[in-house]
């Protein structure tokens, strides 16, 4: 079925149906809930095939790289959701003092209200069903619109959601600027947005004119650093070339730069070239048919990366071979300075820098004055060099002796920070992100006396009684 964009009729429809299906309360029972968070997970799990054949033919991935990052976790996480309903939705009774313990003081789990998730290319099924997760937890109403470059898979989803999610509160939008505009132009009470950080802030900016809440899963420079003496060499080079050859390099959080001591370099690329090797053993390495290693975008796409190839100042060292216009061999490039094409922005494609630096302290020291990454990855068996990096970097996730594994985790918040974004989800914090923690209080009549020195007329008494808090004795140290 041809790819069919979502008619401005159609899409507002769809938008006034999910603030009817809000405000008639339909989303709110946890039964209604888990049977949607079920009906996603059957979803995903009865048309696997398809789902697969989809990205296959939009991005040319095999279907490894598709079940471990995108199928396996959307069915799990589902699941989990479902069976954890109960847990994230009980209210919280939060501690209060003697006097006011009759107060009924209770913390809620709201939903949000009516939400939409705007999707990125290169994960076109995870980074809009794990945040649409945690929006059907909440017991929000959700617009998802896929990315337009990947039509099989957004047509395919178009075609799916009818058939196992309630229409009524969850619904596919498809389509380019236009329809992404008309979105962005309605009233919404959440934003979720995942891609590059230019989108990113027309997104935000289109959100304060609602003053809408938002969360921003934007892409950066994920820097690796090699404790080249407190670790194995041949295995930090196989995870680390494993991790970057994910979808061709087309990953937020791929490693994109390595910052390694300059005496260990000529080490670190031989252990690089072994890795590759092991990889791939066939005769024409990553590029033959037998490697199906993931397809870059578009021609526009390859030609950008191709050219960063071309305007490097730092040494090829391996790879760099292309074949059409859709697929580059995983490229290293050994002494990369901080100035060089490669550094200027997000790779986003399979091209590996090597910046040699003096030691550890100069390695955080140049992640410190770059814009704060989404992931710093660093490769050591030393305490001390975990410390220093705790301690002195800033970035969304620490990841330490691997690459891509922190959206697998189910248990820990995934976003950005500064340059890379704001908000998080993955789990538990996927609901949290479309709640609000609604408080609320139930006075008694019975509090009556304790409230008696609040109203006028005023007495020395009663501003004793008030200003006591103010003059608490405070601690020495």
């Amino acid at each position: 079925m041809p790819f069919e964009y979502t008619s401005t009729e159609d899409l507002r429809k769809g938008y006034d149906e999910l603030q009817k299906t809000l405000l008639e309360g339909k989303t709110l029972p946890l039964a209604f809930r888990r049977a949607q968070l079920l009906r996603v997970a059957r979803m995903f799990q009865e048309n696997n095939v398809a789902l697969t054949d989809a990205l296959t033919a939009d991005l040319g991935r095999h279907k490894l790289e598709i079940s471990l990052p995108e199928i396996g976790p959307i069915v799990s996480g589902a699941v989990r959701a479902a069976e954890s309903l109960e847990e994230w939705n009980k209210p919280e009774k939060p501690q209060v003092e003697e006097w006011r313990s009759s107060w009924d003081t209770t913390i809620y789990s709201a939903p949000k209200g009516v939400v939409l998730i705007i999707g990125p290319w290169n994960y076109p099924y995870v980074t809009i069903m794990l945040p649409l997760i945690g929006a059907i937890a909440a017991g929000c109403t959700c617009i998802v619109k896929p990315s337009e470059f990947n039509p099989s898979c957004a047509q395919l989803l178009a075609e799916l959601f009818p058939k196992y999610l309630d229409q009524t509160a969850y619904r596919i939008v498809n389509g380019a600027g236009a329809e992404a505009t008309a979105l962005l132009n309605l009233k919404w009470d959440h934003i979720f947005f995942t891609g590059s950080k230019a989108v990113g802030g027309i997104v935000a900016a289109a959100a304060v004119k609602n003053v809408t809440p938002v969360t921003l899963e934007l892409g950066s420079k994920s820097p690796v650093f090699i404790d080249a003496e407190n670790t194995d060499l041949e295995l930090a080079a196989k995870r680390i070339l494993w991790g970057k050859q994910q979808n061709a390099g087309q990953i937020c959080v791929a490693p994109d730069y390595i910052l390694v001591p300059r005496g260990h370099q000529d080490a670190t690329v031989e252990a690089f070239k072994k890795a590759y090797q092991s990889l791939w053993p066939h005769p024409q390495g990553a590029l033959d048919p037998l490697s199906e290693m993931g397809a870059i975008l578009n021609s526009t796409h390859h030609a950008r990366l191709m050219k960063l190839l071309g305007r490097t100042k730092g040494t090829l060292v391996h790879g760099g071979n292309t074949e059409g216009t859709r697929r580059i061999e995983p490229a290293l490039v050994a002494n990369v300075t901080l100035d060089d094409a490669l550094m200027e922005s997000e790779i986003f494609g399979p091209i590996i820098p090597i910046v040699p630096v003096e030691d550890v302290q100069e390695a955080m020291k140049i992640i410190r004055e770059r814009p704060v990454p989404l992931v710093i990855y660093v490769f050591t068996n030393s305490d001390h060099t975990k410390d220093k990096f705790l301690a002195s970097t800033k970035s969304g996730t620490l990841v330490l002796n691997d690459t891509f594994v922190q959206l697998g985790v189910h248990e820990m918040p995934f976003g950005g920070q500064g340059d890379s974004g704001y908000g998080s989800y993955l789990g538990k914090f996927s609901f949290d992100t479309f709640v609000h923690r609604r408080s609320y209080i139930n006075v008694p009549p019975a509090a009556e006396p304790f409230m008696q020195h609040r109203y006028p007329p005023y007495t020395e008494e009663a501003f004793e009684a008030i200003a006591a808090p103010a003059n608490i004795k405070i601690p020495d140290q």
